[in-house]
């Protein structure tokens, strides 16, 4: 008896097509809001989002729902003049449609509530992915500004100098000029977006990347940080902004015997924690589930994750929240996740 044929596998939607399906969920007289946490990434993917449906509905409106206190987010916005409401002046009803980009629901308690019509993000896939009207989750791919950057191309649109540099800024920071895991097609469409930024506008937002005050919270973090073998750990107590976490925690992963840091700190009464790593045996997103899942968001990519726990939560866990004591509880649910390490002070 002859052995039945496998079907080969579905081949991917050309952009040309998804282009298509995704402008077909708008009408010209759909109110439409963009949600994101924003980050440079997201915003690129926001204002890619903006131009494909510039004339195609009545209004775009980009709102984020953290604080933006990165000097590079901030020149970002500025000088490439990006159109932001804080989430909390927003009516969510006074849209008719609701997208969101570089995220999904599950990813911020902001997002609670909210019935999102299209997600476009690169992400691992969370929760509920099928209840979108329109959905293209990519988590392998290094960044959703590529996955933009495929629709601009898909409906033959020539991107402008300001939204180029902005892809290939969005492109550049998420995968950490590539050295963070991605595919050729982030690679592709940075080729194509790089001759058309300016690159001018661009190195100013990459070089502006510390302020004065944020020394001595660097200050702060040589003089805490604990080492486990190739883990660094340190915990800042109150912080202005997470942003201030992740930039320790990007400069943290710079040192050589380092594979994996994590960053922590209070924040609106909210314990977060930012994790990087280059190692190959951990993953970052799977560790921050496994450690903090039960008592807020957490999740992220191999390379990169972070976690946020209302203080309320913590403290079931958790004697007081005094900072050692939450440096000690951060610590503890990492190295119980990650496996027992060697531990070391930081050099005084």
């Amino acid at each position: 008896m002859a052995k039945e044929k496998k079907k080969p596998p579905a081949k991917p939607r050309r952009p040309a097509e998804l282009v298509k399906r995704l402008l077909a969920q708008f009408e010209s007289e759909d109110r439409v809001l963009v949600i994101i946490a924003a980050d440079p990434d997201a915003l690129a993917s926001a204002l890619a989002l903006k131009r494909l449906l510039w004339r195609r509905v009545t209004n775009v409106s980009i709102t984020h729902v953290n604080q933006i206190s990165r000097p590079d987010n901030l020149a970002m916005t500025r000088l490439l003049s990006i159109p932001l409401i804080p989430f909390a002046q927003v009516d969510v009803n006074a849209f008719s449609k609701k997208v969101m980009l570089d995220s999904q629901p599950h990813h911020n308690a902001s997002f609670a509530g909210i019935k999102v019509d299209v997600v476009i993000d690169h992400h691992p896939v969370g929760e509920a992915s099928s209840s979108y009207a329109f959905c293209d989750i990519r988590p392998r791919y290094g960044s959703a500004s590529s996955i933009l950057t495929e629709y601009i191309r898909g409906a033959n649109i020539k991107p402008s100098s300001r939204l180029a540099t902005a892809l290939v800024y969005g492109i550049k920071t998420d995968t950490a000029s590539f050295g963070r895991p991605s595919l050729l097609e982030d690679v592709r469409a940075f080729q194509y977006l790089f001759p058309k930024a300016n690159q001018s506008v661009l190195r100013k937002i990459e070089f502006s990347e510390m302020r004065l005050k944020d020394l001595a919270l660097l200050h702060l973090a040589l003089d805490r940080f604990v080492v486990r073998k190739h883990a660094m750990f340190v915990h800042l107590g109150e912080v202005s902004s997470p942003d201030n976490l992740v930039q320790i925690a990007d400069f943290f992963l710079r040192v050589d015997s380092v594979d994996t840091c994590a960053v922590s700190g209070v924040h609106q009464e909210r314990l977060v924690v930012i994790l990087r790593n280059a190692g190959y045996r951990t993953n970052a997103g799977r560790l921050a589930e496994s450690a903090f899942g039960e008592l807020g968001p957490a999740g992220g990519h191999k390379a990169m994750a972070r976690a946020e726990m209302p203080l309320a939560a913590v403290k079931k866990c958790c004697k007081d929240t005094t900072e050692e004591n939450l440096s000690r509880f951060v610590m503890r649910r990492l190295t119980r996740a990650a496996g027992p390490q060697k531990t070391t002070k930081a050099p005084k």
